[in-house]
């Protein structure tokens, strides 16, 4: 149908829904559900009892060609997860062209993209932890697959339908990610790799994104960036046969000797996964990790619920700030004596001076400490908000302190996400891992939806309140933070949990 449209220089418009498509669309939910179903671990009728396995000498290790294996496959996996919501931006112009819409409905597509990124962060991380890491990441893959019809709709409406399902499989691939990767690299390389993951894997995505829009979109119109759904969801289906299950999750499930055969490849020799006896006699408490799966609710009781809710202040104030605050930004800095095209030249210039702070945050997270590394990049994206306040205040009309506030505010905020959802993947029982990353991040696209709402009452043309109010979350988490927050640099998963319950 596609291919048809290159008579009609790619415009489907109003083309009537054929019966074809109407039975392909409804095959695509049934062959996710009937996939889902596949991917269910047979689980044993009961869990293994307590201390059988240990996982902490796999800690120990060096990095590997197995560890080194799985960084690449992951960060390739998270690039085309990234680039899935980073070409709305070039789609939006050739559609609303198209379907002769003005922006603000065509800014519809955004909402519906980052509702879906919420939903899907958070039922995918209880997809991850009931049926597995490895599977999540396939359903997102075929997800992707599915979405691509897409580039076909003939309907705005249809195209809103399947950016909430693209937004909700790539805002679930996210999380999982970083749950996969915390619970198999050694613990002392653990932190500074879950960070350098997201840096690199986001900033590819939206490389991606950026060369398929100028490459494709003048040949075939900005529909093929929809299709490119298929192509790179298949892509991910092939390297899935280079991600391992979690061994945590395997031996979770009740599947000891698939945990044991995972953890072999990853530790070598040293297997770890002898029983806790007298051959090891001074061997730390190991938590077996054979726990039920738990409600998310468990996220906000007991001994993670300051630490939860520090999380999701944060996550929800970086959504303010990234999508709300930044996104009106070149049009509040017209308010600062900047012109529209200095504007423009001004956050491209502090993006380039942002890149290095990634560089400075896996330093930091890795050398110095993980939840003093994020309080601090808080606090600094809390002062550069203030900063912009009194810049307004005062009416400073200054080229130097608008680019230092300006660079300042865009390396803060990048360290901030570079942190969040990976310092998540650290503090959480294997049990809850996969929620607790997921409604982390679910809470930064939550702090999207509201930004999206705000700047429909015009909340944000009003520099000087904007940038004080939107202080609030972000102070609030760094206290919050500051006094519940457990060091995760060079500690073992189960050492970690130790922390917390002490």
């Amino acid at each position: 149908m596609f291919l048809m449209g290159q008579h009609t220089h790619w415009r489907m418009v109003g083309m009537p829904m054929t019966w074809e498509m109407w039975v392909g669309m409804a095959l695509i939910p049934l062959g996710v559900a009937l996939s889902c179903y596949g991917l269910m671990p047979r689980r044993p009728g009961s869990l293994p009892l307590a201390g059988g396995l240990q996982f902490h000498v796999a800690d120990g290790v060096a990095l590997n060609r197995e560890h080194w294996k799985l960084v690449l496959v992951l960060i390739v996996t998270l690039a085309i997860d990234v680039m899935k919501p980073a070409t709305l931006g070039f789609v939006m112009p050739g559609m609303s062209a198209e379907y002769e819409i003005s922006r603000a409905r065509a800014g519809l597509l955004a909402l519906f993209a980052l509702t879906g990124t919420t939903v899907g962060s958070v039922v995918w991380g209880r997809v991850a932890d009931r049926f597995g890491r490895r599977a999540a990441i396939l359903l997102s893959a075929l997800m992707f697959i599915g979405t691509a019809i897409c580039g076909a709709m003939p309907s705005f409406e249809w195209n809103l339908a399947m950016c909430f399902l693209m937004g909700a499989s790539a805002g679930g691939l996210l999380p999982i990610a970083f749950t996969l990767m915390a619970e198999t690299v050694p613990a002392h390389h653990r932190g500074w790799l879950l960070v350098l993951l997201g840096g690199v894997g986001t900033s590819a995505g939206y490389l991606l994104a950026a060369g398929s829009a100028a490459w494709l979109e003048p040949l075939f119109s900005w529909r093929v960036l929809w299709l490119l759904g298929l192509p790179t969801g298949a892509v991910i289906i092939f390297l899935n046969r280079f991600i391992p299950e979690s061994p945590r999750f395997l031996a979770q499930a009740g599947l000891t000797e698939q945990a044991r055969a995972v953890l072999a490849r990853f530790a070598g020799s040293r297997t770890g996964l002898e029983p806790d006896d007298a051959r090891h006699p001074g061997a730390p408490p190991i938590d077996d990790e054979a726990h039920p799966v738990a409600g998310a609710r468990e996220l906000l009781r007991g001994a993670h619920a300051r630490i939860s809710s520090a999380l999701l202040v944060c996550g929800t104030g970086w959504g303010l700030v990234n999508f709300g605050f930044l996104l009106w930004l070149p049009s509040n800095l017209q308010q600062l004596g900047v012109d529209a095209s200095a504007a423009n030249a001004l956050l491209a210039k502090s993006s380039l001076l942002a890149l290095p702070g990634i560089a400075l945050v896996i330093w930091l997270y890795h050398r110095w400490s993980s939840f003093k590394t994020l309080v601090l990049f808080i606090a600094l994206s809390t002062l550069c908000l203030l900063l912009f306040a009194l810049l307004a205040w005062l009416d400073l009309r200054s080229s130097a302190a608008t680019t230092a506030a300006t660079a300042a505010l865009l390396v803060s905020v990048s360290g901030v996400i570079a942190m969040l959802i990976p310092y998540a993947a650290e503090i959480y029982p294997v049990q809850l891992r996969g929620s607790g990353s997921g409604v982390v991040a679910a809470s930064s696209k939550l702090g999207g939806i509201l930004a999206a709402l705000m700047a429909l009452t015009g909340f944000f043309d009003h520099f000087l309140i904007s940038a004080l109010v939107l202080a609030l979350p972000m102070a609030a988490s760094a206290w919050l933070l500051a006094r519940s927050g457990v060091e995760t640099r060079g500690a073992t998963l189960e050492q970690i949990q130790q922390k917390l319950q002490g």
